[in-house]
C-alpha cells in the first residue's frame, strides 16, 4: 500500500465505502487527536479484497496497524472510540464554580445540653456484641 499512499481523490470501483472515526492518545507525549476515515473496499484482479484508508482525501496506511503520533512520531498510541479526546478537552476546560469559604458558624446547642452526660464504662462483651451469632 505504500505505493498508493498520498494519492488524492476517491478511487473508482470501490465495492463499498465505510466511514469510521477514531480517537488517538500518545502514551509517550500525551498528545491526543481524532481522525475520520473513509474505508474503501476494492477487489483486485485476482479476486482478493483490498482495503484503502482515506483521510482528508489522501490514501493513508491503516491507523490500526502501526499508529504514529502526530506530535512526537511515537508508536505507543492508544486507539479509542470517537469523541474521547474531545470529551477530555471539554472536561479540562469546564469552569467549576467553587463556593466561597464559609465564615465562622455557631454550632446549635442540643436540647438537654445543660445536663451532664452519663458516663458509660465499656466492657469487652459490649464491644463484641455486634459480632456474636445467635444460636438457631
Amino acid at each position: 500500500m505504500s505505493e498508493i499512499a498520498g494519492q488524492t481523490g476517491l478511487r473508482a470501483g470501490a465495492n463499498a465505502v465505510v466511514n469510521e472515526s477514531y480517537s488517538f492518545a500518545c502514551m509517550r507525549c500525551g498528545y491526543g487527536w481524532e481522525q475520520s476515515y473513509e474505508i474503501e473496499h476494492h477487489t483486485d484482479a485476482a479476486g482478493h479484497e483490498i482495503v484503502f484508508y482515506v483521510a482528508d482525501g489522501k490514501v493513508v496506511p491503516s491507523p490500526l496497524s502501526k499508529p504514529t503520533c502526530q506530535n512526537c512520531d511515537g508508536h505507543v498510541v492508544r486507539i479509542m472510540r470517537p469523541g474521547r479526546v474531545e470529551s477530555a478537552r471539554n472536561a479540562e476546560h469546564r469552569h467549576h464554580r467553587v463556593p466561597p469559604p464559609a465564615g465562622p458558624v455557631e454550632a446549635p446547642v442540643p436540647v438537654g445540653a445543660d445536663e451532664k452526660p452519663e458516663h458509660h464504662h465499656w466492657q469487652l462483651s459490649d464491644l463484641l456484641h455486634p459480632f456474636q451469632r445467635k444460636a438457631s
